[in-house]
């Protein structure tokens, strides 16, 4: 495991009304949760734990980087001895534990590494700060709306049976039922949100939205997985942000949350939609 590297003063003498982890903070949905915390709430203490590896930048946060109020942690989710340590010594009041592996193709090639980061990481972060001796206040687990599997024109609720369709989605749904275990047996407050398709600055070229642009900049035809038709709803980050702080605030322990937009577009659409956008910005 990577060896814990912290970047920010460990002695600050400030008194914050409130602790913060974010989990995979450094990662695309996690650096717009961080810098939106850290701005927005200046009493707050903001730890960002991230090993770096996976769809991440240390640059994604430079505008934060130097508040009294942010702490950067470099390390992985997975290192019990590290997230220990830092429940034993941070009063840790809320964490959103976002820090996954999230490639659905790559989920069918890696499939043992999705179990290790998506479901093991979980149940260590879940374990420590179940046993942490400042109980924290609310466990906010960022799932997806995968775990639904494909929808066939269905619309779903927070009571809809889980059929995953990848091994990404399988993690995810098996991470969901180790939160809701410690909800069942110990009443710890977790809370679980489920996303539609979240785009937005900053995100890597593996999602659909980056990686078509990406082609369509260079010239290049953009290639659609899987079997037509297609169509996804999608969510713009800082509405899901919004969310998330939404569900922190009003949410109820115990609940799951699906966090998702109405407005659905067929993937070929927007495909050309973007060669449109591509087209008027030349």
């Amino acid at each position: 495991m990577p060896k814990c590297e912290i970047t920010a003063s460990e002695d600050r003498k400030m008194d914050f009304s409130r602790t913060v982890l974010v989990t995979g903070g450094s990662g695309f949905i996690g650096s717009h949760l961080v810098s939106s915390l850290v701005t927005s709430h200046p009493d707050w203490r903001i730890i960002n734990l991230d090993n770096l590896e996976y769809c991440c930048s240390s640059r994604s946060l430079e505008s934060v980087e130097n508040q009294a109020n942010y702490t950067f942690i470099k390390g992985d989710v997975r290192d019990s001895q590290l997230v220990n340590h830092l429940f034993s010594i941070g009063s840790i009041d809320v964490i959103f534990h976002l820090a996954a592996q999230t490639h659905v193709e790559a989920s069918f090639r890696s499939a043992s590494s999705f179990q290790r980061v998506n479901v093991d990481g979980t149940r260590v972060l879940l374990d420590a700060a179940h046993r942490a001796g400042h109980q924290p206040q609310r466990f906010i687990y960022v799932s997806t709306d995968e775990v639904y599997g494909g929808s066939l024109g269905e619309v779903f609720d927070e009571s809809s049976p889980r059929r995953p369709t990848n091994p990404y989605a399988v993690s995810k749904v098996a991470a969901e039922y180790l939160v809701q275990s410690y909800w069942d047996k110990y009443q710890f407050p977790i809370i679980i949100t489920r996303s539609n398709n979240i785009y937005g600055p900053r995100q890597y070229t593996e999602k659909v939205i980056p990686r078509f642009l990406t082609l369509l900049l260079k010239n290049q035809k953009c290639t659609i997985q899987g079997v037509l038709p297609q169509s996804r709803h999608f969510l713009f980050v800082s509405d899901a942000v919004n969310a998330f702080l939404l569900v922190l605030e009003r949410g109820i322990v115990g609940e799951i949350y699906n966090v998702g937009t109405s407005f659905e577009i067929p993937i070929v659409q927007l495909a050309r939609e973007l060669v449109k956008m591509v087209r008027r910005g030349r």
